[in-house]
């Protein structure tokens, strides 16, 4: 606590430009604010600030360091109010977008929800399946489902996802049952159209003869396609052929004996269920909040045991 006090009392002293200021702003004399600096500047072994008698000034080391510490101040702030009942509440706007399926069913429902414990927050939710520009388009947070993309964006993963190969019982009664995922050149596969971010198909383990396994992706075809994933479900439903999907969307009807997986002993392993948002030095309390509410919720209805 005594270099916390320390750091505070140096970003007061060099905020308010005076010793006399920062001393007056904290009930103390302006001696033990000339302590705690020096006992600062010394554990450091740098030099934080230059004191006159006329005026303080920083220093190209101390500039620096008081960034730092005004964003560790911060951060300590936010972390107190968030489990403070008296603590700061958060406000704002809140800008949310999430893949267009996976957001109707497990990101809509939760804005309510969190807007029902901090009342002074303003949420705005865009759903769509196609990856949007943060930065451009003034986002703070993105749910995503799958690999990520190399990108200076910071990410969060909040809970696994398995996809699964799954089709009606009739048509696999009236086609057959693809055995392995070479089969599927046979089939008439339901895909998502080029435009759409799936990329790089669908993808399978293969065990080796070694005893170890390799993920290949294939791109299978068929007569239709769609760059909407949830026209492609209720495709699937219709029988129309055997599509990808996330498990998420399809163990409803699997349980009900709608669906069936397919080529489960090629299952690749899961990928991951993401929160996205910008680098930054001072996060909002509100978008920390919603993080740790997504946090919460996933980890809770996603269990890790589900997706062996």
């Amino acid at each position: 606590m005594d270099k916390l006090k320390a750091l505070e009392s140096f970003v007061s002293v060099a905020t308010r430009g005076s010793l006399t200021a920062a001393a007056r702003a904290e009930g103390v004399a302006p001696a033990i604010m000339g302590r705690r600096l020096d006992a600062l500047e010394e554990s450091l072994g740098v030099k934080l600030l230059v004191r006159t008698t006329r005026r303080i000034s920083l220093t190209h080391e101390g500039s620096a360091f008081l960034e730092d510490c005004q964003r560790l101040l911060g951060d300590l702030a936010d972390a107190e109010a968030s489990v403070s009942a008296g603590g700061v509440k958060a406000s704002g706007h809140l800008r949310i977008t999430a893949p267009a399926g996976f957001g109707r069913r497990h990101v809509a429902p939760l804005v309510p929800r969190f807007r029902a414990e901090h009342a002074d927050v303003k949420l705005s939710l865009n759903l769509s399946d196609r990856v949007v520009d943060m930065a451009a388009e003034g986002f703070d947070c993105a749910v995503r489902v799958g690999d990520l993309a190399e990108s200076s964006l910071v990410s969060v993963r909040l809970a696994e996802n398995r996809r699964l190969c799954v089709a009606t019982p009739a048509f696999l009664k009236r086609h057959g049952t693809p055995r392995h995922p070479d089969d599927l050149s046979r089939f008439d596969c339901l895909v998502l159209s080029s435009d759409a971010s799936q990329t790089r198909g669908w993808a399978f383990r293969i065990p080796n003869e070694d005893g170890t396994s390799e993920v290949i992706h294939l791109k299978p075809s068929g007569p239709l396609d769609c760059s909407d994933g949830q026209v492609l479900h209720e495709w699937c439903l219709a029988g129309h052929g055997i599509a990808w999907r996330s498990i998420w969307e399809v163990e409803a009807d699997i349980a009900a004996g709608k669906l069936v997986p397919v080529l489960e002993e090629f299952a690749a392993p899961p990928n991951g269920i993401y929160a996205v948002f910008p680098q930054r030095k001072h996060m909002p309390l509100r978008l920390r909040l919603w993080l740790d509410f997504l946090r919460h919720h996933y980890r809770k209805n996603f269990p890790t045991e589900s997706y062996p």
